[in-house]
Order: C-alpha cells, then sequence, then structure tokens
C-alpha cells in the first residue's frame, strides 16, 4: 500500500464508525481502527491526531470559513449577513460532511464527544459573532443573532441528515422554527 494512499482517510473513518457502532466508543482504540482499514497504528496518526478527531475531521475549517462568507457577503442587516454567511457554508459543508445516523448516535452516546461537539459549536458562534462585529455590529447584536444563526445552522445539519431533505431546505425548515419561536415573547412582556 502507497504511503500516503489517497482513500486512506475515508477507509479509517469507515472503520472507525463501523467499530464505534459495534462495540461503543469507548471500547474500541486507534489500533483497532487502524488494523481494520488497513494500516498500522503508527500511520493512523498521520491522519488524525487521536479517535475522536476521526468524526470530526475538517471542523476545525468551519470557523474560518463563516468568518470569510461573513465578510465576503452583499447583505447588509447583520441577521441577513449572517444567513447569508450560514447558507453559503452550510452549502459547501454538506458536501464533505458523513450523512450517516450512525455518526450522530455515536457521538451522542459518548459524554467526550458531545462535549466535542459543543466546542465545535461554540468555536462556529464566536467566529460568526466575532466577523459580524468586524462588519460594524455593535457586539450586543453580533453576540445574539450569531447564536441563533448557529443554532439554524446546527438545527439543519440534524435535519438534512435525519430526513435526507436537501440542506438549504432543512435550513429554511430551522431559521422559520426560530422565527416561529419569537412568537412565544408577546411584546407586551417585559423582562
Amino acid at each position: 500500500m502507497a504511503r500516503w494512499d489517497p482513500g486512506t482517510e475515508d477507509r479509517l473513518r469507515r472503520a472507525a464508525l463501523e467499530l464505534f457502532t459495534e462495540h461503543g466508543y469507548d471500547n474500541v482504540t486507534v489500533a483497532q481502527i487502524a488494523e481494520r482499514a488497513g494500516i498500522t497504528r503508527r500511520s493512523y496518526f498521520r491522519y488524525f491526531p487521536d479517535k475522536r478527531e476521526v468524526l470530526f475531521a475538517g471542523a476545525e475549517l468551519l470557523p474560518p470559513a463563516i468568518a470569510e462568507a461573513v465578510r465576503d457577503s452583499a447583505e447588509q442587516s447583520v441577521p441577513a449577513i449572517a444567513l447569508d454567511a450560514a447558507r453559503r457554508v452550510g452549502a459547501a459543508l454538506v458536501t464533505r460532511v458523513d450523512r450517516s445516523p450512525e455518526r450522530l448516535a455515536v457521538i451522542e452516546s459518548s459524554p467526550e464527544l458531545r462535549e466535542r461537539e459543543r466546542t465545535k459549536h461554540a468555536a462556529i458562534t464566536a467566529a460568526l459573532c466575532d466577523a459580524l462585529v468586524d462588519r460594524g455590529a455593535a457586539a450586543g447584536e453580533a453576540r445574539l443573532v450569531a447564536r441563533l444563526v448557529a443554532i439554524c445552522l446546527q438545527e439543519a445539519v440534524e435535519r438534512w441528515i435525519g430526513t435526507g431533505q436537501d440542506f438549504l431546505s432543512c435550513l429554511d425548515v430551522a431559521v422559520a422554527a426560530v422565527r416561529s419561536t419569537a412568537d412565544l415573547f408577546p411584546s407586551s412582556v417585559r423582562p
């Protein structure tokens, strides 16, 4: 086998997901994943720093991508800029994300993986907020809009994985749900 076989990373992802599904995340070792993928344990670390990251490969690209999308947006209002960025990054994201419900189930089964998912979500939210502030948004508005749009993005990804619908339709549904939820807070209610 070639030292840097272009299919190795995909084989590692498939092997890890199969093993995590069969035995549980905590009961699987890097050596087992590497063996199932047909490489050595040492070679595994050329692709992923640990067994957790095999499920989150590429997540580090999301915060800078969303910040760039905010900077490049032609929209003018803070919510429109954030949603435009989420639409563009989300549309690109779905070409790289494992759409299997098994991946979500493995993440949900492990406190360590749920924490890693929350960390990823927080990094996306922070990048979105910072980029909105850089575009001139007030810090409070940017923070709230970033949180709401990040929630919509997360909901859209989960819906996309679970339903098989196209991603942008899933994002539209998530945004509509947030908008309708805002109706729960009538203007006569004071904080």
